[in-house]
């Protein structure tokens, strides 16, 4: 029945699970299906971080920019010269992104990249901006007044008018890292 798989018990479990699985997959109409971001999905939420820093950090390589990781934690990349925290999120099922533990740390700009199945948005947003907005203002684990960490959440097609002049396009981070000009790292 299972090849691989001698312990009759485990035999038993391997059907049940067979028997199950059905009512787990993603169903036929599932906008991810056939998504080259399809696989994201599935992977615990600690190793999308990782996934993000690799994504921007390729993708930041292409655009002839200088990536180095970052010399201390507070920040995830140097990108021309600029200490950069990358955010990562999937598109939710209810059309949002939701960009996680955010932290007053040693960066200059947070990059957040929001993967939906076959369009990718992107923000630069200086640490001011954070502050000004996000951090002790969005509180991720203790409500609106929490300071330890924050998120900011909106819908794909609404981010937050304060967020307009920091991209949507990755071509509007890319101008942006340019007009930035190279930084000191």
């Amino acid at each position: 029945m299972t090849p691989g798989i001698q312990d009759d018990d485990v035999k038993i479990l391997a059907s049940l699970s067979m028997a199950i699985a059905p009512d787990y997959k993603r169903p036929p109409d599932d906008p991810w299906a056939g998504s080259p971001f399809e696989w994201i999905l599935s992977v615990p939420s600690r190793a999308k971080g990782a996934i993000g820093e690799k994504l921007v950090a390729g993708w930041a390589a292409s655009q002839g920019f200088d990536v180095t990781r970052s010399p201390s934690s507070d920040a995830d990349r140097i990108i021309n010269g600029q200490r950069i925290e990358i955010k990562l999120s999937t598109l939710w099922e209810s059309g949002g992104f939701k960009f996680q533990q955010i932290r007053d740390q040693d960066y200059d700009f947070a990059l957040c990249i929001g993967v939906s199945p076959f369009d990718a948005q992107a923000w630069l947003l200086p640490k001011s901006v954070l502050r000004e907005y996000v951090i002790g203002h969005m509180g991720q684990h203790t409500g609106a007044s929490g300071t330890d960490t924050s998120w900011i959440g909106f819908q794909a097609e609404e981010p937050y008018p304060w967020m307009e002049p920091y991209g949507d396009r990755l071509s509007d981070v890319a101008r942006l890292f340019r007009a930035n000009g190279r930084g000191s790292f």
